[in-house]
Formats: C-alpha cells, sequence, structure tokens
C-alpha cells in the first residue's frame, strides 16, 4: 500500500523532538509522497526547507486564518518569490476561514483568503483551504475566484456543499474523523461525490484517527482512512490507497 498524506504539519513543534526519525521511517510505513503547507511565513518557510531535504515531501506557502492579521503585501510577495523560485512548491495554503475561535476578526480573515486566492490565481497554483464553520462565507469567496481550484482539507461541510464544490473542479480531503463513531457527516460526504475527487491526509499532529485518538498523530497512521474509505467504497485498503494517491498527484501537479 503506497498512500499520498495531502495535508501534514511535519514542520510543528511537536515533531522537535524525533522529526528526523520519523521522516526517515515513513517510506517505509508507505508514504510515498507528502504535502505539507505552511500556516504563516514562518512555517511556510520551515515547509519549503523540508520540502529541499526529502526527495517525497513537498510544501506550499500561505497564511492561516489564526494568521491573516499578517498578510501584508510584503507577506504575499515573499510567498510569490517562494514559488516561483522552488520548484516543490505545489500550492498556496493552509487559507481560508475559521469562525470557530475568532481570534482573528472575520474582515480580517476574509481580506487575508482573498488576497491568497487572488495570489493563486495570479501564479495559476492550487490552493489549501482551511474551513470551519464558515460554510457561507467560504463558498461566497469560491464563486469569486472561479478559476481558481484546489483542496477544502480536513472538510467539515455538507454532502450538498461537496458535490457544488467537486462540480467546481475542488478536491475534498479527509482525515482521522472518516474513522470516528460520529462521523456520520463525513462518511455523507465522502459517498456524495466521484471518488476521483478524494484526497487523504493526517493533518497531523492534530485528527489523530481510532485507535489513535487523543495521540499526536503522524503520517504512519493515514493507513486507517485507507481502510475505512475502502469499505465504504467496497474495495481493498491497498485500492483506496491507489486512488487518492493518484487523486492528490493530479491536485498537486505531481508527475
Amino acid at each position: 500500500m503506497t498512500l499520498f498524506d495531502t495535508h501534514a504539519h511535519m514542520d510543528d513543534r511537536a515533531f522537535d523532538a524525533d522529526r528526523a526519525e520519523l521522516l526517515n521511517a515513513l517510506p517505509e510505513q508507505g508514504i510515498g509522497l507528502l504535502m505539507n503547507p505552511g500556516c504563516s511565513l514562518a512555517s511556510s518557510r520551515a515547509a519549503c526547507a523540508l520540502a529541499g531535504q526529502y526527495d517525497y515531501i513537498y510544501a506550499a506557502v500561505g497564511s492561516h486564518p489564526d494568521a491573516a492579521d499578517e498578510v501584508k503585501e510584503e507577506t504575499l510577495e515573499a510567498y510569490r518569490i517562494l514559488c516561483k523560485h522552488n520548484p516543490k512548491v505545489k500550492a498556496i495554503g493552509e487559507i481560508g476561514l475559521d469562525y470557530h475561535y475568532e481570534d482573528i476578526p472575520r474582515a480580517i480573515q476574509l481580506r487575508a483568503f482573498r488576497d491568497q486566492m487572488a495570489l493563486a490565481r495570479e501564479l495559476d497554483l492550487p490552493v489549501i483551504v482551511h474551513e470551519r464553520e464558515a460554510h457561507e462565507d467560504g463558498m461566497a469567496v469560491v464563486r469569486e475566484f472561479p478559476t481558481v481550484t484546489g483542496v477544502f482539507h480536513c472538510y467539515s461541510g455538507s454532502a450538498e456543499m461537496a458535490r457544488q464544490l467537486v462540480e467546481r473542479g475542488w478536491y475534498i480531503g479527509f482525515t482521522g474523523v472518516l474513522t470516528f463513531k460520529n462521523a456520520r457527516r463525513a462518511l455523507e460526504a465522502a459517498r456524495a461525490v466521484d471518488r476521483n475527487r478524494i484526497v487523504l491526509e493526517t493533518d497531523c499532529p492534530y485528527m489523530a484517527p481510532e485507535p489513535f485518538r487523543g495521540r499526536r498523530n503522524d503520517p504512519g497512521k493515514l493507513y486507517r482512512m485507507a481502510e475505512v474509505l475502502g469499505q465504504l467504497w467496497g474495495i481493498s485498503p491497498e485500492e483506496a490507497a491507489r486512488i487518492t494517491l493518484e487523486n492528490g498527484k493530479r491536485l498537486y501537479r505531481i508527475p
């Protein structure tokens, strides 16, 4: 089984003690490719550095809604330079909206989201969208940028919203939530869309799947999502892994 972890924060400080050991072991655990998105300018630079050290790791650059207040013209220019001069940068992300805590005012989040969507349009790159409890505004921004597509990662919306995104050319990313006992909403969304538009991710160090829930997550646990998806589709975990691997390569335009 060869898997593509399409969203893993390996630059996170949760991995500071054993990052190299963990990353060196992942190919033997079936992780063939890994996307490490940035959440700020600093973490985007760290993601690029990691991608430079490992053949199977790629990077995305962008400011998460929690860092939306850092998005200014100089930040966008820094992302522009990283994208243009590093062939392993394959997307703008992680960007979007998070209305759960609202540590950053909605107006600032929306401005940062739009500015980074515009950068993706300019550079013809896909985006990685974080959207939490902001479904209506998230879809409104998507409609403003019809030529920009990518993935709604750690998907939490309805089956109908997933269908609308896929019709617009987007991919849907699922985490360990698929394995949770209360995963009805995620499973409904996974059933609702074409299997060629679904990618798997750990979102590590967060969102560990069952039976590891509550512990630090890592890409080596991605096989659990392939097992559940295979059951949902009535195919083997290996075939689910193959399909989602190819989907991830298409999403990020990796040969």
